[in-house]
């Protein structure tokens, strides 16, 4: 079979295998990749396959990296952050330069258009740009920044609180999103739906839900919801608990409804030890709120929006757009509790290619798979990592690499990864199109 990388043909030698849900998968001699029929990439780990093989531990892996990685330098992380302030001023001169606030007075003329695109075009970038910035105090919350926990604290309490991310609650969230990853019932963000929580009765009878949706809008129109939903709104919904958040409070006890919020120091989210820092980023939040208040009442509401909403709903739509697609796909494996170790969680983790984005992004797509290994790790030693990695992994067939764009992964994750059918035992997402219409039940 053949298959196009990157520009380049290759043609390897193939056999056919059954995939996870009984899809016929292309696998290659060489185990480099491995294809559903239709083309699409398959994870070439399957924990169901008598011959799956044995996992490495986490002091095995970092055996193979070399320790200079693991350096954190002040100075090579402040430079990251002065060069991307220094490209957000460049965005906002350019802006400034080119751009009226004020709404042209007949919205149907060309310069209407041109305003329009203008601003949006400005947003765009701009929230690319300070997704930067949102790496960087991620990188922060994970001690990777700088040696200096206190430092990296400091600096990353401002990059994020800047960006209206309540930064030590996050903090908090994200690293048991990194020591629960891909766990059904513990795990954090983007935690999958059971089939029951999807509205589907006995696995095949819509009964309500999401099911009801997807088929009263069908197939398409139901994955461009799934990403409206994720990129648009997703990530204000997550900070208030109202989703994709865990099963289970900070003290192992089923949640029973119970919203566990960024904000609320009090919240079943976090042990009571953390209450300050809890409320110190709210408070924080609180204060950068007011200050977007106030630069409303002097500047006015459109201006702000202008100039710093538009960019924020980009900044946030990069960010779940990550951690979305980092972490799903109908072929790699979603773990219940009895299932579930850390080095299977860690090594579920996708690579992608994003192209320009990567340079913006400081690589966090694409060098995913060191990241949540071993996320003391800075970024920028994270290219060196990722290649000793996918050395010993991927012979043994457990290094996961997506060529698809992220753009057509998305729309892919948008339209097969919806539920699960059960919390326990080794899942794999499903997708309600394969799901009967209830019309058609009926007349069978």
């Amino acid at each position: 079979w053949q298959i196009i990388i990157s520009g380049t043909f290759h043609t390897y030698a193939s056999t056919n295998t059954m995939g996870k849900g009984g899809q016929s998968v292309q696998s290659s001699s060489r185990n480099d990749i491995k294809t559903t029929k239709d083309g699409h990439w398959v994870s070439p780990y399957n924990p169901l396959d008598p011959k799956a093989p044995a996992l490495p531990s986490k002091g095995e892996i970092k055996a193979v990296i070399p320790k200079e990685c693991f350096e954190r330098s002040y100075f090579h992380s402040m430079y990251f952050v002065a060069r991307d302030t220094a490209l957000a001023a460049g965005c906002v001169y350019i802006a400034h330069q080119t751009l009226s606030t004020d709404v042209p007075a007949d919205l149907a003329s060309v310069d209407a258009l041109k305003w329009f695109l203008g601003w949006n075009t400005y947003a765009f970038w701009m929230g690319c740009i300070l997704t930067g910035h949102w790496v960087l105090a991620h990188e922060c919350g994970h001690g990777a920044f700088s040696p200096s926990q206190t430092f990296n604290d400091f600096w990353g309490f401002i990059m994020h609180q800047a960006l209206l991310v309540p930064y030590f609650a996050w903090q908090y969230t994200h690293a048991k999103h990194h020591r629960r990853t891909n766990n059904t019932m513990d795990g954090e963000s983007h935690v999958p739906n059971s089939k029951d929580e999807m509205g589907l009765k006995n696995g095949v009878e819509r009964h309500g839900g999401y099911a009801a949706i997807h088929e009263a809008i069908g197939d398409g129109p139901f994955a461009m919801l799934q990403i409206f939903a994720h990129l648009a709104i997703g990530w204000p919904l997550y900070l208030m608990g109202l989703a994709s958040t865990g099963r289970l409070g900070n003290d192992g006890k089923p949640l029973d409804g119970a919203v566990i919020d960024h904000y609320r120091p009090w919240s079943k989210m976090f042990p009571s030890k953390l209450r300050f820092k809890i409320a110190l980023s709210t408070i924080g939040v609180i204060a950068s709120w007011v200050g977007l208040y106030f630069a409303a009442q002097e500047y006015g509401a459109l201006p702000v929006t202008l100039w710093y909403m538009g960019p924020l709903v980009w900044n946030q739509a990069w960010l779940v757009l990550y951690t979305w697609l980092q972490h799903n796909d109908p072929s790699v494996p979603q773990y219940g509790p009895d299932e579930w170790t850390w080095v299977k969680g860690a090594l579920s983790t996708i690579d992608r290619p994003y192209g320009i984005f990567d340079f913006f992004h400081h690589k966090i797509g694409s060098t995913h798979v060191a990241h949540h290994l071993f996320h003391e790790m800075p970024f920028y030693k994270a290219d060196v990592a990722t290649a000793a990695i996918k050395a010993y992994l991927e012979p043994k067939g457990l290094y996961n690499y997506d060529p698809t764009p992220w753009y057509m992964a998305m729309w892919r994750v948008a339209k097969t990864c919806h539920y699960i059918d059960d919390l326990e035992g080794i899942q794999y997402y499903k997708s309600l199109e394969d799901i009967p219409l209830s019309k058609d039940l009926k007349k069978d």
